[in-house]
């Protein structure tokens, strides 16, 4: 397969199908496009979509959200799930306000040397913020890499070293359209060529797809983990964040005991949430946001 093969389509299939999201927009900041990535890892678009209005809004800057408390960012992350990352966002809002002068790095290691930023981020900020020549394999990029290319249904569980030199090698040399590129086969993975129910047929390469010409052969590699939330220590988490975030202040331990019936289970999950910086025991016995 040569690369026009595989980038030239997905480029057009991408200027006609691509979703109009407020931090793709060309009036859209380095930080929108930073909170939008911290706020998109493990979380559908369509969840994000009103949590980053909203924080953009109340926080236009990086400078803005480190001037207020940790516990505010817990606060406005709302059931966006997964709350170390309202933390690890405002550490970074830190970070970009006390070393880089309040505006986003363009740098790729300036990018990576932020809380809670990883190859992943950083790559991705740099080339969708900035334009940049960069790799940039989200689970979507690689599950389509994996499809066309290797002919196999879904990738490796970590990034291998062969995929990112396959990612290099597909990245079109003028960086704007790499940069564009990078979000075009993620838009791919995300709306076609999905883990579930892949739309082949809607496919702008599925003629060159090297797991389609091998008639789709099912996963056979190692067992692909199946997420459940209903019953355990996340929902517990998420009940006891829920009571504080809708609380201006502090609760007593009893509005904390009434959010959730398994004792054990709650005062596990309790102890976890004080480990991580999400929750503050306050000198009297209640609790509050940090």
């Amino acid at each position: 397969m040569t690369t026009s093969t595989l980038v030239e389509p997905i480029l057009r299939w991408y200027d006609e199908h691509a979703r109009d999201l407020p931090w793709r927009r060309p009036d859209a900041t380095p930080w929108s496009v930073l909170v939008s990535e911290f706020m998109l890892q493990q979380t559908p678009v369509a969840r994000v979509l009103p949590v980053h209005e909203a924080w953009l809004a109340r926080w236009p800057t990086p400078v803005a959200l480190a001037a207020e408390p940790s516990g505010e960012a817990v606060r406005a992350w709302g059931r966006l799930g997964y709350p170390r990352r309202a933390l690890r966002l405002h550490a970074a809002a830190t970070a970009i306000t006390e070393h880089h002068g309040g505006v986003v790095p363009d740098s790729y290691d300036d990018l990576l040397a932020l809380p809670g930023v990883g190859d992943y981020t950083a790559a991705a900020v740099a080339a969708f913020a900035y334009g940049q020549r960069q790799v940039v394999l989200d689970t979507n990029v690689r599950r389509v890499l994996a499809r066309t290319v290797t002919g196999t249904e879904f990738p490796a569980r970590s990034v291998t070293r062969a995929e990112r030199d396959l990612g290099a090698e597909l990245l079109p040399a003028d960086p704007p359209t790499a940069a564009t590129w990078s979000v075009a086969v993620m838009e791919l993975g995300a709306l076609v060529c999905t883990a579930d129910r892949p739309r082949c047929g809607g496919c702008p390469v599925t003629d060159a797809c090297a797991w389609q010409q091998a008639g789709a052969p099912a996963y056979d590699g190692p067992p692909r983990p199946v997420q459940t939330y209903a019953g355990t220590d996340r929902q517990c988490r998420g009940r006891l964040l829920a009571v504080l975030r809708d609380t201006h202040g502090s609760v007593p331990k009893e509005r904390l005991d009434a959010a959730w019936d398994d004792v054990p289970q709650r005062e596990r999950a309790l102890a976890s949430l004080i480990a991580d910086g999400l929750v503050a025991e306050q000198p009297d016995g209640r609790y509050a946001l940090p």
